[in-house]
């Protein structure tokens, strides 16, 4: 199975085809826009202006599981993210990206590359092991702007845990896309 044989919802209820992506790489990322980390959206749009034209896709999703840090609307949510950040790259529909309810993409996402989340994490591991101790040393996806590495084939190629900031990942970008 590839990402690219998923759907998902567009912020105005339409469905995207993934399979639409295909020859493209591609950074997924859960988002919230009321969470320490939201700045990151920041970085995520430098990537997404600098490597587009080689390839580069990234998608966000916006999710509320992480301490209701995304409670806003889907139309709230876009708002936020053009008005603050100046956001181009697409941000989806609101999702789940843990649990019974996890978005199908997600559940491959986690799978594919459950990441390596622990004490080298700093804070988020000591916040994370405080308050959802039960996501320790599982796939589950353990807070807002967590990345996921897709390749042009589709395949799930690296996660990156919430505090590997944008800017960190461009190495990788360069390296993976065409010059």
């Amino acid at each position: 199975m590839s990402v690219h044989d998923f759907q998902v919802a567009a912020a105005d209820g339409t469905t995207r085809d993934l399979a639409g992506l295909a020859g493209r790489t591609v950074l997924v990322v859960n988002v919230a826009s009321k969470c320490g980390l939201t700045p990151q959206y920041e970085g995520l749009e430098a990537l997404y202006r600098e490597f587009q034209g080689r390839g580069l896709e990234v998608l966000g999703f916006p999710c509320n599981q992480f301490g209701g840090q995304e409670p806003g609307t889907d139309a709230e949510i876009q708002d936020f993210c053009s008005v603050k950040f100046d956001v181009t790259f697409p941000v989806l529909a609101k999702i789940d990206v843990n649990g019974p309810d996890a978005a199908p993409l997600y559940a491959h996402l986690r799978a594919a590359a459950p990441g390596d989340f622990g004490p080298g994490n700093g804070f988020l591991f000591e916040h994370v092991k405080n308050t959802r101790p039960e996501a320790i040393g599982t796939d589950e996806v353990k807070w807002n702007f967590t990345k996921f590495l897709v390749g042009a084939d589709g395949a799930v190629i690296r996660r990156y845990e919430p505090t590997v900031l944008p800017e960190e990942i461009r190495a990788d970008l360069d390296a993976l896309l065409p010059a």
